[in-house]
């Protein structure tokens, strides 16, 4: 469990909360999870799959296009 949770911190530390492509990644994975989760509890397997591809291309590019300027200097 400590060994999870350190992997997971690590994994986390690396995150860059100005890049459009790793956004675009997370939104992608929340998106199709979300989608595959809702479309498999009202269609059954196919629902799923149309869901999580539907939800992923959604959550990939809600992602990119919320990325937040980087602001320079103190």
């Amino acid at each position: 469990m400590i060994t999870a949770a350190a992997g997971l911190s690590l994994g986390l530390a690396a995150c860059d909360p100005y890049s459009p492509g790793q956004r675009a990644v997370g939104g992608g994975l929340l998106g199709g999870a979300g989608g595959a989760a809702i479309g498999g509890i009202a269609g059954g397997g196919n629902g799923a799959l149309i869901g999580g591809l539907a939800g992923g291309a959604l959550g990939a590019v809600g992602g990119a296009a919320t990325t937040p300027t980087r602001r320079s200097g103190y």
